[in-house]
């Protein structure tokens, strides 16, 4: 299964778009949505530049192939593109580590689908306290996979 226009969408919103390299926090050069350049301790001449949107959603299409793939992986049961999706944005966000370790995960391939998302609802926190923007895609998240 293949993410949807709608959940890349929902990466950008969740993520951050940024046209131009930066350095993101951890002092490495990203573009678009969260893309690291190269090894991220150069930025190469042909990266030094403003990417229109399209280029941006392209790079975060490429991006995203990991994570549908662990999905498809580590869920054993049948999804709905929108179950798809939600998981793809948390594993996108979280890391498919963690992804492969979670209840989240354990609940979903018991069929125990409700389970799921109460644990998906879990990951809103940094350091031990609730994160408004972590808490905000969280039930983003959740309303995605609970979609009909």
């Amino acid at each position: 299964m293949k993410v949807s226009k709608e959940c890349l969408k929902m990466l950008a919103h969740h993520e951050g778009v940024r046209q131009k390299p930066y350095k993101c926090p951890a002092g490495l050069w990203t573009v678009g949505v969260g893309h690291l350049i190269g090894d991220g301790k150069t930025l190469p001449d042909s990266w030094n530049r403003t990417f229109t949107l399209d280029e941006v959603y392209d790079i975060l299409a490429k991006d995203v192939v990991r994570f549908e793939r662990g999905v498809n992986k580590y869920i054993l049961v049948p999804l709905r593109q929108n179950e798809f999706d939600a998981l793809v944005s948390f594993s996108f966000n979280l890391g498919l580590g963690v992804l492969q370790r979670s209840t989240l995960r354990q609940a979903l391939n018991r069929g125990d689908k409700e389970g799921a998302i109460a644990s998906l609802l879990k990951y809103n926190k940094a350091g031990g306290k609730v994160l408004k923007g972590l808490d905000n895609r969280r039930k983003d998240e959740a309303a995605l996979f609970r979609k009909e």
